[in-house]
């Protein structure tokens, strides 16, 4: 295994959940830009039994609520989007035995390569911010649907571990528009490349780009103060980063155990080798 790389592009995004409604339209629009299936097919209609148990609901991005716990007027709550991390030390990609997933070294974003996936789910398992889901059945599209898939997705096969990708088929698009143009593809403007999430936000809750480019917003918003990440405790360097002015909000991020004493170090890892 070698050690952790330094990329000269971190895609990363900054999730304002001071401006979250939890409408849920970044989880459509991601549902929609990649190809995933709905899941009706996987409800007993017979009343009284929902889901099975076995199923979880395929989603990339999952928005959760927050409460500060209170009574009353004391009461507060607060959304979470949830995507993948991106993470810059990944446990998911050292645990994989078919090499179905690694750290991209042009933009830092993990690939989930499905071709060689054969569902172990070794990845769900070790992704401590429960990112990844598994196809239990064959994509099924209503009459119609088929005809509105983003041509440039694939449509996943039962019996894969399935992710967000930052929408990594946008940024394959957007290198090619630059080449075209003779600019280079390694430095392209905030608003060549964003996930659909970030572009469906009808709050602008959610900001997109390298996060070691200066010319970027999210460099300046992951240095405001008001800025954390999840369990970073844990050593992912994960890329996905949350804003919130309210302290509650700020100490669910990295929550410690019961008599739980100093940082969980992860050593190095994140790469095949």
């Amino acid at each position: 295994m070698s050690a952790f790389k330094e990329f000269p592009i971190r895609w990363g995004m900054v999730i304002d959940i001071d401006k979250c409604t939890g409408c849920g339209a970044c989880t459509v629009a991601c549902n929609k830009e990649n190809n995933i299936a709905p899941q009706d097919n996987q409800l007993e209609r017979i009343a009284g039994k929902g889901f099975p148990t076995r199923f979880k609901k395929m989603e990339w991005l999952t928005v959760y609520e927050l409460t500060n716990g209170k009574e009353g007027s004391d009461n507060d709550i607060a959304y979470l989007p949830r995507p993948c991390m991106q993470c810059g030390k990944p446990s998911c990609v050292s645990v994989c035995p078919a090499t179905a997933t690694d750290k991209n070294e042009n933009g830092g974003i993990v690939s989930q390569i499905y071709p060689r996936c054969f569902g172990c789910r070794y990845c769900m398992a070790s992704c401590p911010y429960h990112a990844r889901v598994f196809n239990w059945d064959q994509p099924v599209f209503p009459e119609g649907m088929e005809k509105q898939l983003t041509p440039n997705a694939s449509v996943r096969s039962r019996g894969v571990v399935e992710k967000c990708n930052f929408c990594h088929h946008r940024w394959m698009y957007a290198k090619d528009a630059a080449r075209a143009a003779g600019e280079d593809p390694n430095k392209l403007p905030e608003d060549a490349y964003i996930p659909a999430c970030a572009e469906a936000c009808p709050s602008g809750a959610i900001t997109f780009g390298d996060v070691k480019n200066p010319e970027h917003k999210v460099y300046e918003l992951i240095r405001s103060p008001y800025t954390f990440r999840l369990l970073e405790r844990l050593g992912t360097d994960p890329q996905v980063y949350y804003m919130s002015k309210r302290e509650w909000v700020r100490r669910q991020g990295d929550n410690y155990l019961e008599n739980e004493v100093g940082p969980v170090v992860q050593g190095n890892g994140g790469q095949h080798g």
